[in-house]
């Protein structure tokens, strides 16, 4: 499982590049995200509508876009409501509050669909949402450390490097974690690293120290990735870039 310490640090990229990997080394192998909240999302061919990142993952993956990669999507109609659309057919409108009362049977669902993706396949390379160290959220978080206990996968945490900070939100993600979640994290993935790796490998060494845990890889960034983009902070910030480029024009 690819957990991220936040929104847009690079879980879904990094979800389709193991997809493609284990696909190029013979494995079957599919996307899984219990939950996605987005506005983009694709009909599959058997009419059922899903998350667009599934669907980049899954072709990733040398495989047919199928609703069970996500088996909930929310898509946001206001800033305390969405339209629930679980395995790809629409359920209702629902308030934060009445999806939570609603979630008992969307869970059911979730187990379903990954049960019948593991029967298929290999491996599994499952994403989370946004944090799993969001504390006020814990409680009714099925997309994150839920999954990962559920199905007992082992977890990668993914750390954003560009945005700076990367070695506070790193281990401030694992403080946060309880004990067993904490156990299920095996190392870390540093994303969108630029510059020379030696001067960043005194930090890799107190990563390793302070943790226990390893550094599995530094991926530098790419400026030649497009994909949709899903959550609001992505939209925000590509709204930003095109206000400034405006302003220097």
């Amino acid at each position: 499982m690819i957990q991220g310490t936040g929104s847009h640090v690079g879980k879904s990229v990094i979800v389709a590049a193991l997809c493609r990997i284990f696909a190029n080394e013979g494995y079957e192998v599919a996307p899984f995200k219990a939950q996605n909240m987005s506005l983009n999302s694709y009909v599959t061919a058997d009419g059922l509508e899903i998350a667009r990142s599934q669907v980049f993952q899954a072709l990733a993956a040398r495989k047919e876009p199928v609703v069970e990669m996500n088996p909930i999507l929310l898509k946001p109609t206001s800033e305390k409501g969405a339209q629930v659309i679980l395995k790809g057919k629409p359920v209702a409108h629902m308030t934060t509050q009445q999806y939570y009362e609603f979630q008992p049977k969307a869970v059911e669902v979730v187990k379903e669909c990954f049960k019948r993706l593991d029967a298929e396949n290999d491996i599994i390379i499952i994403e989370g949402a946004g944090s799993p160290a969001e504390v006020n959220l814990r409680e009714n978080d099925i997309v994150n450390m839920f999954i990962a206990k559920e199905f007992n996968a082992p977890v990668i945490l993914v750390g954003d490097i560009e945005r700076g900070g990367v070695f506070a939100w790193l281990i401030g993600t694992l403080e946060l974690l309880q004990k067993e979640e904490r156990e299920l994290v095996k190392g870390f993935i540093i994303n969108k690293f630029r510059g020379d790796l030696s001067i960043l490998k005194p930090g890799l060494d107190f990563l390793e120290a302070k943790t226990g845990k390893r550094v599995l890889g530094v991926v530098p960034f790419f400026h030649h990735i497009r994909i949709q983009e899903e959550d609001s902070l992505s939209v925000s910030e590509k709204w930003r870039k095109q206000k400034e480029e405006g302003e220097h024009r």
